[in-house]
């Protein structure tokens, strides 16, 4: 079902506040912090936050993390991100169980490798891999001992381990490989039991994959260009997603859906500035 009738350009980042019990989530492509019946406009693009107290959220710009005040609007620059480079935006990112964010840029083009992933970790920020091409797929294992990503057009979700810190340890490996088929991996988020969700860009739907990486099932949603999950809800068993209208004809491209499913996610983790 629709939960929000708002058609995004390109819909992206929903995070469910856990102690606000709120959905917020972006339009990058015009430059917007939405949540039902309201939205934020910037002069920049903004495309992913973290929660970071029960007033004010982190997000990223196309050239900096921000500290947001919800209530008023107000916001500042806690720390530069790919400031120099005019040509990359932010794009996927979410808060890891160590209370540090991941967040990858793009070419605003999507241009090859022009992209990376960083984590920021209490006032740092560390450049983890690069080249990155289209950034997406960033969550985390409950136990914090594993992160997830994906370089979109590879159609390869990698997994990497940490360590109590957070910080990734040894490469990453393959961990759920899409090649050969028509689904493009885009945001991601694991639930309380650990499968790993995974919005699939042009086939319309976000797929389950155990653990293991081995699939499950999957939830067909109207709008073709399915872009990243969130679970919220008051028990946590209502999967959100949020979908991009560009490119694409119809009255549901775009807009951001949620369905009652019988898994549950976990709680959002808040970012330790």
């Amino acid at each position: 079902m629709i939960f929000d009738d708002t058609q995004c350009q390109l819909g992206e980042g929903p995070l469910w506040h856990p102690l606000r019990k709120q959905l917020f989530w972006f339009d990058i492509l015009e430059k917007r912090l939405h949540t039902k019946g309201h939205h934020w406009q910037f002069d920049d693009y903004v495309s992913a936050a973290g929660w970071t107290s029960e007033t004010t959220l982190m997000f990223a710009t196309s050239n900096a993390l921000r500290h947001f005040d919800i209530a008023t609007g107000a916001h500042h620059v806690i720390v530069p991100l790919e400031a120099e480079n005019d040509a990359t935006r932010s794009n996927d990112g979410r808060a890891d169980p160590q209370g540090g964010f991941w967040i990858g840029t793009m070419g605003i083009d999507a241009e090859d490798g022009a992209g990376a992933i960083y984590r920021y970790y209490k006032g740092e920020v560390r450049q983890l891999f690069a080249p990155i091409t289209i950034s997406n797929a960033i969550c985390f294992s409950a136990n914090g001992k594993t992160a997830y990503f994906t370089d979109t057009p590879t159609q390869q979700i990698m997994r990497v381990a940490l360590d109590t810190k957070g910080w990734p340890v040894g490469d990453p490996v393959l961990h759920i490989d899409l090649q050969g088929t028509d689904f493009r991996p885009d945001g991601a988020v694991v639930d309380a039991a650990g499968n790993l969700w995974n919005a699939q860009w042009g086939v319309g739907r976000v797929a389950a994959y155990d653990p293991a990486g081995i699939f499950i099932e999957s939830f067909s949603f109207a709008a073709k260009q399915t872009s990243c999950p969130a679970f919220g809800g008051d028990d946590f068993s209502t999967l959100f997603c949020t979908s991009a209208a560009v490119g694409q004809d119809g009255p549901e491209q775009g807009k951001t859906f949620c369905a009652k499913i019988h898994y549950k996610g976990q709680a959002e983790h808040q970012v330790i500035l």
